[in-house]
């Protein structure tokens, strides 16, 4: 089931993106969209998600709306912040690795924490080893793994909780 569902998204996609003025002329590229949906199902439908119906969630949407904004807010403050710290001499920059912990349980969770928090200046995703996740950050703040993880993974975790799982 899988496999048919990846081979089917794929060659969706393809068709999409490859939108023929007259699709009765386009047969042999219909054919090649179809051998490469093939493919990428048989060689991704290991890592392609359980339930792929779960995508038509109107929830899980909603909240993928409210995450996008919300992640660009945060993703703006912290460009300002590691802006000014680059800028002003006497601003502190106390680099380390923290590790963190988060709650998510599916990998595509994960990923996305793990890419959220790549993708805000000034913290870097290094490593997941189950539940924690190392994370190299230009300026740690606090003293404990509670402080870091509710610093670093709780801005995007509760979010990514209800569009992921």
């Amino acid at each position: 089931m899988k496999k048919f569902a990846c081979f089917l998204v794929t060659f969706i996609l393809w068709l999409l993106l490859t939108w023929p003025t007259s699709w009765s002329e386009q047969w042999p590229e219909i054919a090649v969209g179809a051998a490469l949906a093939l493919i990428v199902s048989l060689a991704l439908a290991k890592i392609y998600p359980e339930n792929p119906l779960r995508i038509f969630n109107p929830k899980r949407w909603f909240f993928f709306l409210i995450y996008v904004p919300y992640f660009f807010y945060w993703c703006m403050l912290a460009n300002l912040d590691v802006a000014y710290r680059v800028l002003h001499p006497d601003v502190p920059i106390r680099p380390g690795i923290v590790k963190v912990k988060t709650n998510l349980k599916s990998e595509m969770a994960k990923t996305f924490l793990a890419n959220s928090i790549t993708l805000t200046p000034g913290t870097l995703s290094i490593d997941i080893d189950g539940q924690d996740f190392y994370v190299h950050w230009i300026n740690v703040k606090g003293t404990d793994e509670a402080e870091h993880t509710r610093l670093i993974v709780g801005r995007f975790e509760w979010l990514l909780r209800e569009i992921f799982e």
